[in-house]
């Protein structure tokens, strides 16, 4: 089994679903899958995944997306793409004209391809996807390295049938709890919007009444 960049992945990494892809907890936050790490041949094309859950259908209107970078865990982000109703690519010279959208919003797909490339695009690269009306917006985190040379081929024969085993199990369990969730959170939202109309209409009434013994 290869990376999108054409490089093997060790056979270890196949044995749980968990050492691949980040799943943000189920809870308050939008769903936002990406690879946690990410090995890339020098000189190669690498594609950034990043898929999201939501109990919304994406309107181009109100969709936002940015894409940063980050040289270490703890320098200052820099954005190098968004997403307000169409592509935008703010000038960051480090990638120049390297960095291309794969995605389809309307599909759940925000990933992004970085062409040729360089040892000193190591780093931390983050998706940040807000689709209203939900309110919370996702956040995948990727950690790339740049490899000078490809690794060893490994048989990973009995590491993918145990990987594909607990992928499906994973998805069928992610799919259950997604569902509940959006129930949940809907009703959430829908009471939280009917309080509010509750409430505008208990001041209307209170103006009038006051209106009334005023006469």
């Amino acid at each position: 089994m290869h990376t999108d960049s054409g490089l093997p992945r060790p056979a270890s990494s196949l044995t749980g679903l968990s050492l691949l892809f980040s799943l943000v907890p189920l809870g308050r936050s939008m769903e936002v899958t990406v690879p946690t790490a990410l090995n890339v041949l020098n000189g190669s094309d690498a594609r950034l995944a990043c898929t999201f859950n939501s109990c919304y259908t994406v309107n181009h209107k109100q969709f936002s997306l940015n894409w940063t970078y980050q040289e270490c865990s703890n320098c200052s982000e820099e954005m190098f793409l968004q997403f307000r109703m169409k592509i935008i690519n703010p000038k960051l010279e480090r990638f120049r004209d390297r960095v291309e959208f794969s995605g389809n919003p309307s599909k759940y797909d925000v990933s992004v391809m970085l062409r040729n490339v360089q040892l000193e695009d190591e780093g931390v690269y983050s998706c940040y996807v807000m689709n209203p009306p939900d309110r919370h917006r996702g956040h995948g985190r990727i950690t790339l390295k740049v490899l000078l040379e490809e690794p060893p081929e490994r048989d990973s024969t009995v590491a993918v049938i145990v990987g594909a085993s607990v992928g499906g199990f994973l998805a069928v369990v992610i799919l259950v709890l997604m569902v509940v969730k959006c129930v949940r959170r809907k009703k959430e939202q829908k009471l939280s919007t009917d309080d509010l109309k509750t409430e505008e209409e208990g001041k209307t009434d209170g103006e009038a009444n006051a209106e009334e013994g005023a006469k």
